[in-house]
């Protein structure tokens, strides 16, 4: 029987100890600390974390002013919509490593894209989706209306009908982001399945590519944000994987100070990453924090974490701790601070 209020919390004080127990414990605390102090949080995600269901803990982190600005991959955002429209045709394959050619061939048959050891139902997902984003673009595209590629999402998943609703709209942190209107960055979004079904709709000359605003006016609408959300005591940066999404947020300070010439721009105001991804020669997943000092992306004072784990255990755990936290902040500090 449980009889805290801090369940999570609580066993990660008591048992994370060394190794990437420790971090995962050390980068909780300080999370903590930092939004206690009236600081902000922003999050990178970059891999499967949608098809993975990070929702679940992750919308309810944005509604509950956990994290409040985002970097994602376009696959990451539009399978959060996938998971809320066609959540009952998912297929779990939890013997994947055993699976031969022929098993793939099969799935692909099936019309079902796999992601290690589940996969997006492509029909049903799309047959939502596209009937909605669809209009959206040809609009746009008679009006010559420019939004950025989150906003068309943003206005999408707020569009699908709740009798559409497969999956649980409390689950999906896209939705939540929405409702929010959460600061976001989606670098590279032509490197997804809705990215390449806008390129054939124009190629097809059925819409026009200026429509969507580019990679280049997210940097520089960023600018802005970035002093927003870094006002007061600083906003940190959570780091899931590695790739654009996290190299493409980090670089606003370093830009701002050097290529704007604005030398008061503050520093990131915390920094930790979750990555399987290890230590290598020239890779930015598995480079160490230390590296972006030299980058002035961090400094030397800057909270430094990396967790070498697979964030679909770490972050539910962080984040989960972090709820009970928010829920009675005053009893959380008491419990941190007789656990140190």
């Amino acid at each position: 029987m449980v009889t805290s209020d801090f369940p999570i919390l609580e066993f990660v004080l008591r048992n994370y100890k060394n190794f990437n127990a420790r971090a995962t414990r050390d980068a909780l605390v300080a999370y903590w600390q930092h939004i206690r102090a009236g600081g902000k949080m922003f999050w990178s995600v970059a891999g499967a974390m949608s098809s993975a269901q990070l929702g679940i803990v992750l919308a309810p982190a944005i509604r509950n002013g956990l994290i409040h600005g985002m970097s994602v991959t376009g696959a990451n955002l539009e399978e959060s919509l996938f998971r809320l429209v066609a959540h009952h045709s998912y297929k779990d394959f939890p013997n994947y490593r055993y699976l031969t050619k022929a098993d793939d061939t099969e799935i692909l048959n099936q019309r079902m894209r796999r992601v290690t050891d589940t996969s997006i139902p492509e029909d049903e997902a799309f047959r939502v989706v596209e009937s909605i984003i669809s209009p959206l673009w040809k609009r746009a595209t008679e009006s010559k209306q420019r939004r950025f590629w989150h906003e068309y999402f943003y206005a999408m998943i707020q569009a699908v009908p709740a009798d559409k609703h497969e999956g649980r709209a409390e689950d999906c942190w896209l939705l939540a982001a929405a409702k929010a209107s959460l600061p976001m960055v989606v670098p590279g979004y032509e490197d997804s399945t809705f990215g390449n079904i806008f390129a054939a709709s124009v190629k097809e000359k059925e819409n026009d590519a200026s429509i969507v605003k580019s990679g280049i006016e997210y940097m520089a609408q960023f600018y802005d944000q970035y002093r927003e959300l870094s006002a007061g005591k600083g906003v940190g940066f959570f780091q899931i994987g590695g790739g654009i999404a996290g190299d493409f947020p980090i670089c606003v300070v370093p830009s701002i100070k050097y290529d704007l010439g604005h030398e008061d721009v503050k520093p990131w105001a915390y920094f930790c990453q979750i990555s399987d991804s290890t230590t290598s020669y020239g890779s930015y997943s598995g480079a160490t924090p230390n590296e972006k000092i030299t980058w002035d992306k961090l400094t030397e004072d800057t909270p430094m974490f990396v967790i070498e784990s697979d964030a679909t255990i770490v972050a539910p755990l962080i984040l989960s701790a972090l709820l009970e936290c928010k829920r009675r902040p005053d009893e959380a500090d008491a419990i941190i601070n007789a656990a140190r």
